[in-house]
């Protein structure tokens, strides 16, 4: 298996990070941000047509505090 992170597309993305727990809070024009209840970490998701590169994609889950395996295995 490679180290790397996939390409997601950001309704994947959302989709993940509400199986790990987080909530969707509110969408502000092309940005969905969520937020957990627990740890009361919060991000944002740009909702824009395309893939979510993978420096951006490693950003949004050290927001979140989500380790690259955690979020593998919910995708």
């Amino acid at each position: 298996m490679t180290d790397r992170l996939p390409q997601v597309k950001p309704k994947e993305l959302v989709r993940a990070l509400e199986r790990l727990g987080f909530v969707l809070r509110r969408q502000t024009g092309s940005h969905c941000i969520l937020k957990h209840p627990e740890t009361k970490r919060m991000t944002s998701v740009p909702m824009h047509n395309g893939d979510i590169k993978r420096g951006l994609l490693y950003g949004i889950l050290k927001q979140a505090g989500i380790e690259d395996q955690k979020f593998l295995d919910s995708l």
